[in-house]
């Protein structure tokens, strides 16, 4: 067993490492400058045709969903409780700085996330039911040919294997304790249940994942775009109400991370201070972490999108990753250093500090439950993205009929979540998600020629 865990250690160290955000970021910058940054030349043009269209009803063709269902799916991932928690994290690790790498990271990360999805609308084929189905494993496949068949394949037994880690049973253990903490508030007797509580919100959470994931893609889509919006609006209402009750704290505060990015130590204080190698791996990986670019699994989603040009879906992207990063994570950052409550630098942060955050300006109780609420939607919204994802994924390794079986297993993963503590599995999956990247970063460069083909051909079309 220790001869496992040094193993999964050794590979996570690694692929969450410093040798793999390097090659991330390097991905992002190789893409940018083939584009040439087209998420910066084009960004007006990216929001007027993403969040622009927001309320134009439209309907998909069968077998696949809206281009905004597509994108609220893959967002329902990407915005989870690595915006909450994951930037605690960074911040409390890396200081003030961090929020700056963060920031560097979304901005290479549109083009990455952009170049992914355009792939996977050119890539993309029809299964046996008439659905769209795409991602890495088929634009690795169509794209570089099928003597790439095999790297395909291990994308997606990664996918599917780690779906069940950090796409399920990590995220309802995230809602059982953000839930149970909610209710401790109010009742503080309620702790003696909570073993209890937690498998009912275990079984609550698998009949939702069950009725929703396999109803298909689809009813994923009509979920994810009422329900994405909601959670997101209540978080980023809650942390506004930080941010202007502190708004004369504002400049300072940004002065302190753009500081803080060069020169971690001297924002910080006390003895040793941050390293600036901190500062940047700690802003770097959450803001990697957070809006997955690179990691290959949102493609997923965005295939089944109902669109005519790849192109237009990209556009999606640069949207997706500007919202979870540039907008919710900040706003996770910006709470934390504006309320001025002792952020104990050099010691990973939890929740709790979030809470103390919220709480200066609404109460111990209010501040808990948008937490509480914003945290268990969160990881349920990445939970039905995640079930997407593996289902697709064992699909392409073993056809329909295996989807079916493992959605059933993933319902049940549900329970298990919420009841047991899996340490060890949950790290192995941990280390699989990242693992996701590398044949998606091969197929990126290597086909990095169609997607400058296909923004040449769009752009020309839509002077």
């Amino acid at each position: 067993m220790q001869l496992i865990v040094n193993i999964n250690n050794a590979i996570n160290g690694f692929v969450w490492g410093l040798p793999m955000l390097v090659l991330l970021m390097g991905a992002g910058l190789f893409l940018s400058l083939r584009t040439s940054f087209v998420q910066f030349r084009k960004f007006g043009h990216a929001m007027k045709n993403t969040i622009g269209k927001i309320f134009q009803k439209t309907e998909a063709k069968a077998g696949s969903v809206t281009p905004f269902q597509a994108m609220t799916t893959a967002l329902a991932a990407t915005v989870g409780t690595g915006n909450i928690a994951g930037i605690t994290w960074a911040v409390t690790l890396g200081g003030a700085g961090a929020i700056f790498w963060m920031w560097i990271a979304a901005l290479l990360g549109m083009c990455t996330k952009y170049a992914e999805i355009v792939l996977a609308i050119k890539y993309r084929e029809r299964n046996d039911e008439g659905d769209w189905v795409g991602g890495p494993m088929y634009y690795i496949r169509n794209g570089l040919g099928k003597n790439w068949k095999w790297l395909s394949a291990l994308f997606a037994l990664f996918g599917a294997l780690c779906a069940f880690g950090i796409g399920n049973a990590v995220q309802v253990g995230n809602i059982t304790d953000s839930l149970n903490s909610a209710i401790q508030t109010f009742a503080p007797a309620a702790a003696s249940s909570e073993a209890t509580v937690s498998l009912i919100i275990g079984l609550v959470v698998a009949v939702i994942v069950a009725i929703t994931s396999l109803g298909g893609i689809q009813r994923i889509g009509s979920v994810t775009e009422k329900m994405v919006p909601f959670m997101s609006l209540l978080y980023i209402v809650g942390a506004l109400a930080i941010v202007f009750t502190n708004l004369d704290k504002l400049g300072y505060v940004f002065g302190l991370i753009f500081e803080g990015a060069f020169n971690p130590s001297a924002v910080v204080g006390g003895v040793g201070g941050i390293a600036i190698k901190e500062c940047i791996t700690w802003g770097v990986k959450r803001g990697v972490f957070s809006n997955e670019a690179g990691l290959g699994s949102a493609p997923i989603a965005y295939a089944a999108a109902d669109v005519d040009h790849p192109v237009k879906q990209g556009l999606f992207g640069i949207f997706e990753v500007f919202v979870d990063t540039i907008v919710i994570c900040t706003l996770t950052g910006l709470t934390l250093l504006l309320s001025g409550i002792d952020l104990n630098y050099g010691v990973k942060g939890s929740i709790a500090l979030n809470m103390q955050a919220f709480a200066t300006v609404m109460g111990d109780k209010f501040a808990a439950v948008v937490i509480g609420v914003g945290i268990a939607l969160f990881a349920l919204s990445t939970i039905l993205s995640w079930a997407l994802y593996g289902g697709r994924c064992i699909e392409y390794l073993m056809g329909n009929k295996a989807r079916k079986i493992y959605l059933w297993i993933f319902v049940a993963i549900c329970v298990v979540g919420a009841t047991m503590d899996l340490g060890l599995a949950w790290d192995i999956a941990d280390t699989l998600n990242g693992l996701m990247a590398i044949p998606n970063l091969i197929a990126l460069f290597g086909l990095s020629g169609v997607v400058v083909s296909l923004t040449k051909d769009y752009f020309s079309k839509n002077k």
